[in-house]
């Protein structure tokens, strides 16, 4: 690139790179740079350079095959030229002086219009149709920032139920274009879960969370890639009974059955650990599964684990805490104070293992127990010993009916209202 004055003003003369020949028909390039200042001159070159090779991208980009790399290609042209891509309806509504400069730079050096940017800015690219297994692909980086923080376990399980929502419309209405989507699709839709609730095969309130993730990924792909679709997803969720609840282990069951010799022997021993570890804190086990060396701290006056964003998103502002370690739970962390690696990025796995042990071996207490039973059992423990509300849902990480006030209860004193209720 060479950079000279020519006239009063600089100008830049630069070869077209081999890449480029078929969509500039030009081997060198001479672009006026309007300043006298060398150093602006300069700036401006790297610029207009940077420029110029956006837009041959572009064209080259539009000359794809796949005709979603060509509708990102004409915005892309129309955006490097200056303008917004619109599509051609509503370049037909601006005012007439917005339509002749866009026509203006369509228009090659010698007058002669190129087609390529005429698609750009007078809106003519085809819109791609995307299906519905193509806008769940899309969806992935679209959404991103939900997924900010999430660690591999916890980005795995919450890529599954969209990917299940998606499969199960394309199996009952096809893998259609999200253009294309009817009311009627829908209602189907709709229809197929009402027909499993009513052989009580699910709840409403898993039917809903399917079309809930249907729903978002639809909004998000027409609004992220400016589709336009009037969607058609309006009062398709189902009234939701009464929210069954698990109920909590009693004191007795865990001392007698859960906690008797040999009982969980057949658990492997960090999945053991784990569940012994939930009975006096009563973390969630995912929380219990990310712990690492850094997050157990046995060395401490008070032995505790913290609850912190270490390479995984907490499930809520209010879930990093401080849990003093007592009775069988600290017991179980001494044998494992680096954590438990074989279910950090798979807690899934643990609680279909934990649930599946319990079942098979007898340590439910009612059908409806379950691992997460623990830690319900430990919520009641603190509410018969007088806990105070603050400090309940400080240790299981609930958020407060009210503003939040100060530091709140020091671990010092948190261990010893939780050493009265250990196991």
């Amino acid at each position: 690139m060479s950079v000279f004055k020519r006239g009063g003003k600089y100008q830049m003369r630069r070869r077209v790179p081999r890449r480029y020949r078929g969509i500039e028909p030009r081997d060198i390039i001479w672009i006026s740079l309007h300043t006298d200042s060398e150093s602006i001159a300069r700036s401006k070159a790297d610029l207009g350079w940077a420029q110029l090779t956006e837009a041959w991208e572009a064209r080259l980009a539009g000359n794809s095959g796949e005709a979603e790399m060509r509708y990102e290609a004409a915005q892309e042209l129309a955006r490097v030229k200056g303008f917004r891509y619109l599509e051609i309806s509503s370049v037909a509504r601006l005012p007439l002086e917005d339509v002749y400069e866009r026509v203006e730079a369509v228009l090659e050096a010698g007058g002669e219009p190129d087609p390529v940017v005429g698609k750009a800015l007078l809106g003519k690219a085809e819109k791609p149709a995307i299906t519905v297994e193509a806008g769940l692909e899309l969806y992935w980086s679209l959404a991103r920032e939900k997924v900010l923080g999430k660690s591999e376990d916890q980005l795995r399980r919450w890529k599954n139920p969209r990917i299940k929502a998606v499969r199960n419309f394309v199996a009952v209405a096809g893998n259609k274009p999200i253009e294309a989507i009817t009311r009627d699709d829908l209602l189907d839709f709709r229809q197929h879960w009402l027909e499993r609730i009513e052989a009580g095969e699910v709840t409403p309130n898993t039917a809903n969370k399917d079309l809930i993730h249907f729903s978002d990924i639809l909004k998000t792909v027409n609004t992220m890639k400016r589709l336009g679709i009037d969607l058609p997803l309006g009062e398709l969720s189902f009234r939701e009974g009464e929210k069954r609840t698990r109920p909590p282990f009693s004191v007795d069951w865990i001392r007698t059955k859960v906690l008797a010799p040999g009982a969980l022997d057949g658990l492997n021993e960090e999945a053991r650990a784990i569940v012994i570890g939930m009975i006096n804190t009563g973390y969630r086990p995912s929380e219990g599964a990310a712990l690492t060396r850094q997050t157990i701290r046995l060395d401490h006056d008070v032995p505790h684990i913290s609850i912190e964003p270490d390479g995984r998103q907490l499930k809520t502002p209010y879930a990093r805490r401080v849990i003093p370690l007592t009775g069988v739970s600290l017991e179980a962390f001494r044998a494992f104070p680096d954590g438990f690696p074989r279910y950090r990025n798979n807690s899934a796995g643990l609680s279909g293992a934990v649930n599946k042990y319990l079942e098979e071996n007898g340590l439910r207490e009612s059908p409806e127990h379950s691992f997460y039973s623990l830690r319900h059992s430990f919520e009641d423990r603190m509410l018969a010993a007088g806990i105070d509300d603050r400090i309940r849902r400080d240790l299981f990480g609930h958020a407060l009916d009210r503003e939040r006030y100060g530091k709140g209860a020091t671990l010092d004193h948190v261990h010893k209202l939780v050493l009265g209720l250990a196991i």
